[in-house]
């Protein structure tokens, strides 16, 4: 299953973008109102839930400086990642995109379509919070 978020307009550098999101503690400025918990678990790590949605732990698995930063699922039941895609456009303005890839059976992928498409939408739209 491969949902992408609508490319937003930030008026920052890639660079600004890409150090905001490597410290993985500012990813709760993105988060949506509805969420239930965050937390740092490591510079590498951390867990949020959202209401009525199971606790996720995401951990950085890979970043090219300064145009991605990939976050994979920490539990290998749910094996997935969310991939910030980061294009400076001008000195001052980035485009970024967040893409989910996951390997999920049907039934799964029918259910968590909707509330990832919604969850990622929310992220991009957050970005200009950074």
């Amino acid at each position: 299953m491969n949902l992408e978020s609508p490319k937003v307009t930030v008026a920052k550098s890639a660079g600004y973008i890409f150090n905001q999101l490597v410290d993985i503690k500012n990813f709760e400025k993105l988060m949506p109102e509805n969420i239930a918990k965050f937390e740092v678990i490591d510079e590498n790590c951390f867990e949020f839930g959202l209401k009525g949605m199971p606790e996720i732990k995401l951990v950085k698995k890979e970043m090219v400086e300064p145009s991605k930063i990939v976050l994979g699922a920490a539990s290998s039941k749910l094996p997935f990642t969310l991939v910030a895609n980061i294009n400076e456009v001008a000195a001052e303005q980035s485009e970024v995109q967040l893409n989910f890839e996951g390997d999920f059976n049907p039934m799964m992928a029918m259910m968590i379509k909707g509330p990832i498409g919604k969850f990622i939408e929310t992220l991009a739209t957050n970005m200009n919070k950074l």
